[in-house]
């Protein structure tokens, strides 16, 4: 997949993400996509939404 395609599909993904989602699931969506690599731990739940990740790491790759 080409870099542009990798994009358009992202976009896509987050029109639809956009137009479904409860806007506290869109901002969770919005941070994982903004972080890209890393590990969310102990993420709460409460009423079916994400209120708290008590620990997040992110990692660095050093490879291409």
């Amino acid at each position: 997949m080409k870099a542009n395609e990798g994009s358009a599909l992202r976009a896509v993904s987050q029109i639809k993400i956009e137009s479904s989602l409860h806007p506290v699931w869109r901002a969770f969506v919005r941070y994982c996509l903004e972080m890209r690599h890393g590990e969310i731990e102990k993420l709460k739940i409460q009423d079916g939404l994400p209120v708290l990740a008590e620990l997040t790491k992110k990692k660095v790759k050093f490879t291409p």
